[in-house]
């Protein structure tokens, strides 16, 4: 079973004395930004040339060593080439009494012992570990070492002392500095262990509630967050979803860069995929995912990898009646299987014994019939052992839970009794809290009347006001108006009824004088027309369905007496609106009014209506080919304070307070030679 292996946390460098060569601080500064980024074969030509500079000083020759060391591990998993630079990094770090950097070389040992099938190395290894923990108090040492000895269980299928071990190490882990980001990311692959663990036992969902747990700690480590897809993948293969083994086998590639292809990731993800598919008896696309595992283990010199990728080669090739090359893969799988994982053994020489049986060789047949069923007895024993401890553990769960229950029961009753004597308090305290309501609602009451009072009162002088306001505007269009219109009148009845009274220099003069008094009637209706539109800010605009060709429709009625001006209305998409057809319709009114206006002096006057959709908005647009004009004479339709005369028609300030009212946006564009367009989004 291929496990994440946890991401090294390097210590930070200390002050050295003065005697200490500053070159080899120097590179031991840069192997560390070298190790962050990645770039291990650079960190171990560095590590090398630190090692020449150090000498007799025990504290590098450690710590150079350890990075070389590291750089090997990393560099294509050279895990023979590392594993003398480790040990040696372990031999200075405890000459220098320096248990940190002891933990991380002994840490990395452990794991490449397994790796490298040198497991007597190991076990000796393991025997130290556990004395380190028996005396040392250091929560780092705690954390990290904890965690190797429940990777060393793993590797042994003993499932029990291996989530013991874990929960202990993330237990001292989680106290660790919080801005430890390489301890965050060993948080979430001892979540992602015990997962493992689950898997293994095929408790998959449980699998993927502890892959889940993961997730969040790892996203900083594209190595470590492979691995954790390949469990995922494990997970829904044992599910049988195939969506979701897609999705993470993707992901594991989009994680592939040049500096790290991820041979063993790439490799566990394509061997999940075949073995699903051979799980559906899919051999043609077994073949090809199954072929992609072994190439890429072969590429990742980890010896682990490539066994159970033959595993699954010889699988196929089972599958596919080609029993000679099966045996030939399987032999090979079968060197280091039972170290590395007891079932993939025990289905290397059940596939053997089967494939011989074919071949009619049944002497070997029987060889390897044996071996299978010895393993496979042993295995059934371990699960046995297994089943027991779990039913232990929940017999043991049981009775703290009986205690718990026995604990709560006598608790209720003290608490009955502490209640039974808070009663009367609790009585009297509700009758003392209802006199406070009752006192308070009524304060409240005599709060709540004097601002009704207020409210009254203002809306009184609001009245009062409105009240004034109405007379002063009839008293103004009395006053106003009632002049103008009885002298026009006047000049009417002398001329239709009187003419020999008007000699041609009194008719000049009356004629000169009516006319003043027009336009001054016409610039007080104009003033008049603003302040009562200012009280239309009462009312509201009614929304409806409505179509644009209705309005073109009505204004091309409207306008039907302009006989030299083009009017052209266009509305290829036969659009739909929900707005006040009212207000829409003025504001239409208006600007073609006021486009006839500006081509009075025009030679083939042309106006064009469009009605468009864009930016899901409905755009109604005027265009004329008259004079065009300057933005100061279009800046009432943005500046709220600036009122047009008379020559807008009834103004541009209206048309933007009833296109403001309906959500529409006005824009302008004149130019002097291409006359005015105007649009009106909505």
């Amino acid at each position: 079973m291929r496990k994440i292996t946890l991401v090294l946390l390097l210590l930070p460098i200390s002050l050295f004395g003065q005697s200490r060569n500053k070159a080899a601080i120097q590179l031991l500064e840069e192997c560390e930004t070298i190790k962050k980024n990645e770039n291990y074969r650079n960190l171990i030509t560095v590590a090398e040339k630190g090692i020449s500079l150090s000498k007799n000083d025990s504290y590098l020759l450690s710590r150079f060593s350890f990075y070389k060391a590291y750089g090997y591990e990393y560099d294509n998993n050279q895990y023979e080439k590392a594993i003398p630079y480790f040990e040696s990094s372990w031999k200075y770090a405890k000459k220098h009494q320096n248990l940190k950097e002891e933990t991380l070389a002994i840490m990395r040992l452990s794991y490449l012992y397994y790796s490298t099938k040198q497991f007597q190395k190991r076990e000796e290894l393991i025997r130290y570990i556990k004395q380190v923990l028996d005396t040392t108090k250091s929560v780092y040492t705690q954390g990290i070492l904890n965690g190797s000895l429940g990777e060393y269980y793993l590797d042994k299928s003993e499932i029990e002392p291996f989530i013991g071990y874990k929960l202990k190490a993330i237990e001292y882990r989680k106290k660790f500095p919080k801005d430890d980001a390489s301890n965050i990311v060993n948080i979430g692959i001892s979540y992602s262990q015990i997962g493992q663990a689950y898997i293994k036992m095929k408790q998959f969902d449980k699998g993927i509630e502890y892959s889940d747990y993961a997730k969040p700690y790892m996203k900083g480590s594209p190595n470590s967050l492979a691995f954790l897809y390949n469990d995922f993948i494990k997970c829904y293969t044992g599910k049988q979803n195939l969506d979701s083994i897609t999705k993470y086998y993707n992901n594991i590639y989009r994680l592939v860069s040049k500096e790290d292809s991820l041979h063993i990731s790439v490799s566990s993800a394509n061997r999940h995929m075949a073995e699903y598919f051979i799980s559906k008896n899919n051999i043609p696309k077994a073949v090809i995912f199954g072929k992609k595992a072994l190439q890429f283990a072969e590429k990742s010199n980890d010896e682990e990898i490539l066994m159970e990728a033959q595993v699954t080669q010889g699988k196929l090739l089972f599958r596919q009646k080609q029993f000679e090359k099966a045996i030939v893969i399987l032999q090979q799988a079968s060197t280091h299987a039972f170290e590395f994982d007891k079932n993939s053994f025990i289905i290397i020489n059940q596939l053997l014994s089967e494939s011989y049986s074919q071949l009619g060789d049944w002497k070997k047949a029987f060889e390897y019939q044996n071996i299978y069923t010895k393993a496979n007895e042993t295995m059934l024993n371990e699960s046995a052992k297994q089943t027991i401890a779990n039913a232990e553990a929940q017999f043991q769960n049981r009775t703290k839970q009986e205690k718990i229950n026995l604990l709560s029961a006598e608790n209720k009753v003290k608490n009955l009794q502490i209640e039974n004597t808070r009663k009367t308090q609790i009585y009297l305290g509700i009758g003392f809290v209802l006199l406070l309501t009752i006192a308070g609602l009524l304060y409240m009451q005599n709060i709540n009347r004097r601002r009704t009072n207020r409210k009254l009162q203002l809306l009184n002088s609001e009245l009062d006001q409105a009240n004034k306001t109405k007379a002063r505007f009839f008293s103004i269009i009395n006053h106003d108006l009632r002049g103008p219109v009885a002298n026009l009148i006047h000049f009417l009845y002398l001329q239709e009824n009187h003419p020999e009274l008007l000699d041609e220099e009194s008719e000049k003069r009356l004629k000169q004088k009516t006319t003043a008094g027009a336009e001054n009637l016409l610039s007080s209706m104009e003033d008049l027309l603003l302040w009562s539109k200012s009280q239309m800010e009462h009312f509201e605009p009614v929304p409806q369905n409505i179509t644009i060709n209705s309005l073109f429709v009505d204004t091309a009625k409207h306008f039907s007496n302009i006989e030299k001006i083009s009017i052209t209305y266009n509305n290829p998409e036969k659009i739909e609106l929900y707005t006040d057809e009212n207000y829409l319709k003025t504001i239409i009114r208006n600007l073609t009014g006021n486009a006839i206006k500006a081509l009075e002096k025009t030679e083939d006057p042309k106006i064009e209506w469009k009605a468009y959709t864009e930016n899901n908005k409905t755009v109604l647009s005027i265009s004329d080919n008259g004079p065009g004009s300057t933005s100061e004479q279009f800046k009432a339709l943005y500046d709220e304070t600036t009122i047009t005369g008379i020559s807008s028609g009834l103004g541009l300030h209206l048309i933007r307070d009833l296109a403001k009212t309906i959500n529409a946006e006005i824009s302008v564009s004149t130019h002097s030679e291409s006359g005015t367009i105007i649009t009106i989004s909505i």
